[in-house]
């Protein structure tokens, strides 16, 4: 399949990791096991399933392991609306990231339904 660093949805989806993980810095410890910890993993595992996919060496697992990267990312969204809900993050903080997710769950899809 190539290099996976070669490819646009990985590179939006680190990007969205170190988003998330500057975003959750700021929430209170004691969510250090919940929406802390939670959506750092989720934001991890979209660009490690795509670079696992990529690793496979065909389309079908690529397009596999996206579809798996595509279900982390909408952990990741479900909670940053939690956290926006709860307060942790400002509205604008919280609308950056989901339209950042957006972008990356476009990617993802296309390269899910890609033949």
């Amino acid at each position: 399949m190539g290099d996976y660093r070669r490819l646009l949805a990985w590179h939006r989806g680190y990007a969205l990791v170190l988003t998330a993980y500057r975003a959750t810095a700021t929430f209170p410890v004691d969510e250090r096991f919940g929406l802390i910890a939670q959506p750092r993993r989720a934001s991890v595992s979209v660009p490690s399933n795509i670079a696992e996919g990529a690793a496979r060496g065909s389309p079908t697992e690529l397009r596999r392991f996206a579809g798996i990267a595509l279900g982390s990312l909408h952990e990741l969204v479900t909670q940053i609306m939690l956290a926006r809900d709860l307060g942790y993050l400002d509205s604008e903080r919280a609308r950056q990231i989901l339209v950042e997710a957006d972008d990356v769950g476009r990617l993802l899809g296309g390269r899910v339904r890609k033949k």
